[in-house]
C-alpha cells in the first residue's frame, strides 16, 4: 500500500472498498536526499536550480546550506510563482526566472553571473506534479480538459498546442513522433486512426478524445508500470507530443551545454531523468559522445566504421569535461518508490566538472 507523505482525509468507498485521499498530495520531489549527499552545499555557494517545480530540491539546499544563494529557474508560470514566494521567505537569497533553458543565458547576464561561477547545477527533467494535477492544463489522462501540453501556454499563447499539431499533421510524421519520442509500438496504428478520425468525424480537442482513440487501437491490450500496476495505453503518446510540443529533447541537449559553460572547475551537476531519451542525451555529453554541439541521437551500432575524422575531432569529442559521481547510476529507494510512485522510474547521475 502506499503512503501520503502528508496527512489528509480518508474516505472510505463502501464498507470493503478502498481508501482514498480527498486531499490534494504535495509535490515531494524525487531522490532529494541523494542530490545533497552527491551536491555537497556549503554556505556561500550558488546553485542554479534548473528545473525549479515545487522547489523541493531548493528547501533540501537552504537546509543543508542556510546562507547558500540558488537561481531558480523554470518555464512554467505555476512555478515562477511559488520560486516568487520561496524568495520572499529567503531574500537575497532566491533568485526567481521564468524561462526556458535555451533563454537562461540573457537572463543570468541580468543578474550578473558570468561563466565558471556556479557552484552546481540540479535538473529533475520530465513534466512535474503540479502539471498533471490540473486537467485544464492538458498532461494528464486520468483528468479531462483541453488537449493542450504547453509547459509555458500564458507566455506564448502562438505556439501550437497538442490539439494544434494533432490537426494539421500527416500520417507519417505524427507516426514517427509516437515511435521516437513515446517509444510507442502501436505508433502507426494510433497515428492512422487520429487522422481517419479527424477527416471523417472531428478533430481531437480534449485528453478524453485522444486517451480513448488509443485505448481503441490497443484493444485489450495491457499494459504494466515499472511497479506492475496497469498502465494506460495512451501513456505513451501523451508522452510523446509533450516532448514534441515542447522541444524537451533539443532544451534538455542545451542544458548540457550551458552546465559545462557555466559551472566551474569541480563545481557537480546533478541529473534526475524519467524516460531513456533524457537519460541518453544526459549519458552522452557526460561520457563525451557528442559532435558539433549535439549528443548523438543514433546508437552506436548504427554508426558506420568506415567514417575518418580529423585527428583534432576525434580529440574534442573523446575528451569529456566531466568525472562521474555514479556508476551505475542511482535508482530510487523502495521505501521512496512506496511512499512517491512517481519517482519510480527515476535515474539520478551525478558528475564533476574537471576540465
Amino acid at each position: 500500500m502506499f503512503r501520503c507523505r502528508l496527512s489528509c482525509n480518508l474516505v472510505r468507498d463502501g464498507f470493503w472498498g478502498k481508501f482514498y485521499c480527498t486531499k490534494p498530495l504535495q509535490h515531494v520531489p524525487v531522490m532529494a536526499r541523494e542530490t545533497i549527499q552527491f551536491l555537497k552545499p556549503q554556505n556561500g555557494e550558488l546553485f542554479i536550480d534548473m528545473t525549479f517545480g515545487a522547489g523541493g530540491h531548493t528547501r533540501a539546499i537552504l537546509e543543508a546550506a542556510p546562507e547558500a544563494k540558488v537561481v531558480a529557474l523554470d518555464r512554467d508560470p505555476v512555478a515562477y510563482r511559488m520560486a516568487q514566494n520561496l524568495a520572499a521567505e529567503h531574500p537575497g537569497q532566491i533568485f526567481p526566472i521564468l524561462g526556458k533553458f535555451s533563454e537562461l543565458p540573457g537572463q543570468l547576464d541580468e543578474l550578473e553571473i558570468k561563466q565558471r561561477s556556479v557552484d552546481g547545477m540540479i535538473f529533475d527533467f520530465g513534466a512535474s506534479s503540479m502539471q498533471f494535477d490540473e486537467g485544464s492544463r492538458g498532461f494528464s489522462i486520468s483528468k479531462n480538459g483541453p488537449l493542450d501540453m504547453r509547459m509555458d501556454k500564458d507566455r506564448y499563447p502562438d505556439e501550437p498546442s497538442a490539439a494544434d499539431v494533432l490537426a494539421v499533421i500527416n500520417q507519417i510524421d505524427l507516426a514517427r513522433i509516437l515511435k521516437v519520442y513515446g517509444e510507442e509500438k502501436h505508433a502507426k496504428q494510433i497515428a492512422r486512426a487520429i487522422v481517419e478520425t479527424r477527416h471523417a468525424v472531428k478533430k481531437i480537442q480534449t485528453t478524453k478524445e485522444l486517451a480513448d482513440l488509443v485505448q481503441l487501437c490497443c484493444g485489450s491490450e495491457k499494459r504494466m508500470d515499472k511497479l506492475q500496476r496497469v498502465s494506460h495505453p495512451a501513456t505513451k503518446t501523451f508522452q510523446a507530443l509533450r516532448i514534441f510540443v515542447n522541444n524537451e529533447l533539443n532544451e534538455i541537449n542545451y542544458a548540457m551545454l550551458l552546465a559545462k559553460h557555466y559551472l566551474k572547475i569541480n563545481g557537480k551537476m546533478i541529473t534526475i531523468t524519467f524516460h531513456s531519451l533524457e537519460d541518453t542525451i544526459v549519458k552522452r555529453h557526460v561520457m563525451g559522445n557528442i559532435m558539433g554541439d549535439m549528443a548523438n541521437k543514433l546508437p552506436l551500432r548504427y554508426n558506420s566504421h568506415t567514417i575518418c575524422h580529423e585527428q583534432e575531432v576525434m580529440e574534442s569529442v573523446m575528451r569529456s569535461p566531466w568525472h562521474q559521481l555514479t556508476k551505475p547510476v542511482v535508482l530510487p529507494s523502495y521505501e521512496e518508490v512506496e511512499e512517491n510512485p512517481r519517482s519510480r522510474s527515476a535515474k539520478l547521475r551525478a558528475v564533476v566538472r574537471v576540465s
